[in-house]
């Protein structure tokens, strides 16, 4: 039998008319809703603080903040210098590089998040570190939409582990098998580019994941 993640993880919510509809999927479906921090990129993948705010607003949801950027950076390697409000936010994804995180980076996160009082993210680009003081997420892709030859392992004992790269409605199912989770395992799956259309974020892809993963 399939092991089922733990929630789906959709990231890159950019619109506040979405609220009704991430509502609704919510009620019926365990999502983690991702929203990407960089106040310096002017584009619409980036939720400026406005719509961050109103998003952050609305009960009945579950937001992580997919911090990018220089503040990204600062949080890795200058936590002290980092300015960045993360209330009502539950967890946070540190996107600070494309080639893993150093010992003291992993440190200098941690710290942050807990002094945010808030679950840290890392990527990881191989197997899944040990170090269960904060999530691990696989991802290779980096929003560009290409899904891995392989995925790694979920370990027996150890941190909270994510996959993600090119997952879809169309693909998630042959994902899930062969990410080929222990049915005790906990895991959840994260994704960016499938379910946009057009550039924008698309709520209907969103619901065809959620039912080709929970029925």
């Amino acid at each position: 039998m399939r092991a089922l993640p733990s929630f789906i993880a959709f990231t890159g919510v950019d619109c506040v008319d979405l609220l009704p509809g991430m509502q609704h999927l919510s009620r019926h479906f365990a999502i983690e809703w991702g929203v990407l921090v960089d106040d310096a990129r002017d584009e619409l993948l980036f939720a400026d603080p406005d719509v961050r705010a109103k998003l952050l607003e609305a009960p009945g949801l579950r937001y992580a903040a997919h911090v990018c950027g220089e503040q990204a950076g600062l949080i890795a390697n200058d936590p002290a210098r980092a300015r960045i409000d993360l209330a009502r936010f539950q967890r946070l994804q540190v996107n600070h590089g494309f080639s893993g995180s150093s010992p003291e980076q992993i440190e200098n996160s941690i710290r942050f998040g807990r002094a945010q009082t808030i679950r840290t993210m890392l990527q990881t680009l191989d197997a899944f570190p040990g170090d269960a003081r904060l999530d691990w997420l696989y991802d290779t892709s980096f929003g560009t939409g290409k899904t891995p030859e392989s995925w790694p392992r979920i370990p027996a004992k150890g941190p909270f582990c994510g996959f993600s790269g090119g997952i879809r409605a169309e693909n998630v199912a042959a994902v899930l098998d062969a990410i080929a989770a222990p049915e005790d395992g906990q895991f959840w799956i994260d994704m960016e580019s499938g379910v946009r259309t057009d550039g924008r974020f698309d709520l209907a892809k969103c619901e065809a994941v959620c039912r080709a993963v929970f029925g």
